[in-house]
């Protein structure tokens, strides 16, 4: 049904990735590192392409999926994603799949909710929360 997203998935794992955008067949943006920084920058490297893209993430919380919202992604895989993630990602009818679910994404020290996630905690518009973490981090 999605053969952009089996491939991001497939080179996730494979490669030991953080996050792969696929659209076309093509891989159109990989990286290993970790946090919402390289998600922004694929967003504004990519720009128009992003649209129709599908992504594989290894963590999708409301933040991240604000972004693929912004992004006009259509399919998302979550390795570990965020009761908040899934409910953007229903709002904005993006299909997802994820293999564990979890209340909220918390911080590097597992010790309180991800600083990107509480910046965003009260937007549901992703143009919005776009700005705001682009401000912020980006």
């Amino acid at each position: 049904m999605h053969p952009d997203l089996d491939i991001a998935k497939k080179r996730l794992n494979q490669k030991n990735l953080s996050l792969v955008i696929a659209k076309n067949c093509k891989v159109l943006f990989e990286t290993k590192s970790h946090g919402i920084n390289d998600l922004l920058k694929a967003i504004n490297h990519l720009a128009d392409n992003m649209k129709g893209s599908s992504v594989a993430d290894r963590i999708v919380g409301r933040a991240a999926a604000l972004l693929l919202a912004y992004s006009g992604v259509v399919a998302v895989f979550g390795v570990t994603i965020s009761d908040g993630g899934i409910e953007v990602l229903k709002n904005n009818r993006i299909f997802y799949e994820f293999e564990t679910r979890v209340p909220s994404i918390l911080n590097l020290k597992k010790t309180e909710v991800c600083p990107f996630e509480k910046l965003v905690a009260e937007f549901s518009n992703p143009k919005k929360a776009y700005e705001k973490l682009m401000a912020c981090c980006g």
